[in-house]
């Protein structure tokens, strides 16, 4: 696809005040305060000519920074007759929602629902919030970095064996578990035949 142009970002931050630019490796982006998401969307569109969406995504820093946000969304638009992208970033706190963008560019509905059910974001003015990956009886959010991964506690972490190691032989050392699962005795009982 095409780069963050620095070119687009300045001119969203003349037209959007509470936007900040910022630069690294050669891109630009605009940084944007939650408030301010859907303006500047709008702006992108309306002023810039990004009338093509590319892709929202969304990512969880596990906690609360000093920002007091949980979770970073970004969203790549293109000025399609300039051949320019503009990325947009916010933070989006655990008890605030992201105003939806679905209504200026129709193939964000998909990414924000996506969004949604896979990291508990709240979507404010969506026009259909329905789940879209997971089944309903399904409880939590799965990409979110505190959400354990049960099955991994109930199936051998994959891999290939270590010189030595056969599938029957005692391992000669402890094994050890993967990143996110809880202490060995959390969980479903194997019983031995």
């Amino acid at each position: 696809m095409t780069a963050a142009s620095a070119e687009l970002a300045a001119a969203l931050a003349e037209r959007v005040p509470e936007a900040r630019i910022r630069t690294a490796f050669g891109q630009s982006w605009t940084e944007l305060p939650l408030a301010a998401w859907r303006t500047a969307a709008l702006a992108a569109r309306d002023a810039l000519g990004c009338a093509l969406f590319d892709w929202l995504g969304a990512e969880d820093a596990g906690r609360p920074g000093a920002s007091g946000a949980r979770h970073a969304v970004s969203l790549h638009v293109v000025n399609p007759d300039r051949h320019l992208g503009l990325l947009l970033r916010t933070e989006v706190a655990e008890d605030e929602a992201l105003p939806s963008v679905a209504s200026v560019w129709a193939g964000a509905a998909w990414h924000e629902r996506e969004a949604a059910e896979m990291l508990g974001i709240a979507l404010a003015g969506h026009p259909g919030p329905e789940r879209l990956l997971l089944p309903a009886s399904f409880t939590g959010h799965p990409l979110r970095k505190d959400f354990v991964l049960a099955s991994r506690v109930v199936r051998p972490w994959p891999g290939r064996l270590e010189p030595g190691e056969d599938s029957a032989a005692p391992p000669g050392r402890r094994r050890l578990t993967p990143p996110g699962v809880p202490d060995p005795s959390w969980g479903p009982r194997r019983e031995e035949s």
